[in-house]
């Protein structure tokens, strides 16, 4: 566990220069957790030539589609983006806020605006992350208890669950990695 060293200089607390470069190394480790591709591919790679069709299939005895997959996803990231950078955060209701009722995007206009919201919000997920500013470990301050770290983590563990969930469902309907 990192070990946390602070000291006084003119009234601003400040890191030592080891935990600074401890910091920038959770950072990174963070972001690349989060961008996927160490122990498993990247989300670029797993949607990569998704169709809208696809995507709307309804696979028997299955209790959602790669779409209702996707917008869980998208929603959920969004929600845990929106927590940390937003002291109005409001909760939405789950699960039926966290679960779109459709099977199917409208076409595949929507398909990619979600894929395209995905990477956006997974983007500003990271900027947060990387931003020094932010403080990894203080509680924030609308939560009970939760932190950056936390929601970083949170965020990477969510997407890989539910991404592998993906890529089951394609490869069931034919599709091949």
């Amino acid at each position: 566990m990192m070990e946390v060293h602070l000291f006084a200089v003119q009234g601003v607390c400040r890191y030592k220069s080891e935990d600074m470069k401890a910091d920038k190394e959770l950072r990174e480790h963070l972001v690349k957790l989060m961008r996927m591709g160490q122990a498993y591919r990247p989300a670029s790679e797993l949607l990569q030539g998704l169709q809208a069709d696809e995507a709307g299939q309804v696979l028997e005895q299955l209790p959602y589609t790669i779409w209702q997959l996707l917008e869980h996803l998208r929603f959920t990231q969004y929600d845990i983006l929106d927590f940390c950078r937003n002291p109005d955060y409001q909760e939405p209701a789950w699960p039926d806020d966290y679960w779109p009722p459709e099977e199917a995007p409208a076409d595949q206009k929507a398909l990619d605006h979600t894929l395209q919201q995905i990477r956006r919000d997974l983007e500003e997920m990271v900027q947060l992350v990387q931003d020094p500013k932010q403080d990894l470990f203080t509680p924030i301050p609308h939560g009970d208890g939760q932190t950056l770290l936390r929601e970083a983590m949170l965020v990477a563990e969510h997407n890989a669950y539910h991404l592998e969930q993906v890529v089951v469902l394609r490869r069931l309907l034919g599709a091949s990695f």
